[in-house]
């Protein structure tokens, strides 16, 4: 009987983006192949002064697709000019 995958998640807290640039990054990333299934996009908008977070849920067998999403999220972070300056991976 196999054991099943406990998720690992991918967190990046959005320090400096209003709700405005917040809904523009989560545009951008729910519409880019990068993010399809079986990575799960969570989402918790800024509010009350605390900033936005996205997380990378994914299986750890699916940690491969995970990480070149981390690096295509990065690219849209640019964009809307936030700089990541440090990203907890599982297991690294």
């Amino acid at each position: 009987m196999t054991e099943p995958q406990v998720p690992l998640g991918i967190s990046f807290v959005l320090e400096g983006l209003d709700e405005l640039a917040f809904t523009r990054v989560l545009r951008d990333v729910l519409h880019d192949p990068a993010f399809r299934r079986p990575l799960q996009v969570q989402v918790q908008e800024p509010r009350g002064g605390a900033p936005g977070r996205l997380t990378l849920a994914f299986a750890p067998s699916d940690r491969t697709l995970a990480v070149a999403a981390m690096q295509r999220l990065k690219t849209v972070l640019l964009r809307y000019g936030v700089q990541v300056d440090s990203i907890s991976v599982p297991g690294v």
